[in-house]
């Protein structure tokens, strides 16, 4: 849980001092990083249930989601390759932003990072 400054505030099209759930997963195959994933959702706009469920690590987004039943849009903000990031020890990522929209609102921005390197050769 994080307090909205004006970036995200700005992103989320909320109040600044809003609280944000600032979410950070990554997914493996075995020992093997192939996604990792940032995510920040105004906790005004879920429901109850939706909030508990986001605050579990365990529980993709997507399943959330559907749980609930909710129409939603998804708009691409960016999409980007990147060179010399941290996120992979400076290997080359593809990076792409989107915002999930349901009723004209942000519900959730998110981040996705994915490596571009030798992982994906199966």
């Amino acid at each position: 849980m994080v307090k909205a400054d004006k970036e995200i505030a700005d992103l989320l099209g909320v109040d600044e001092g809003s609280e944000v759930n600032d979410r950070t997963v990554r997914l493996y195959a075995e020992d093997t990083v192939l996604v990792h994933a940032r995510s920040l959702s105004p906790l005004e706009r879920m429901p109850k249930t939706m909030r508990d469920q986001l605050m579990r690590a365990d529980i993709p987004i997507g399943r959330i989601l559907r749980s609930h039943n909710l129409e939603t849009r998804r708009d691409m903000v960016e999409l980007e390759i990147l060179e010399g990031e941290p996120t992979f020890d400076g290997i080359p990522i593809l990076s792409r932003t989107y915002k999930i929209v349901h009723n004209n609102h942000v519900l959730m921005w998110i981040n996705e990072r994915f490596p571009i390197d030798e992982r994906w050769k199966l």
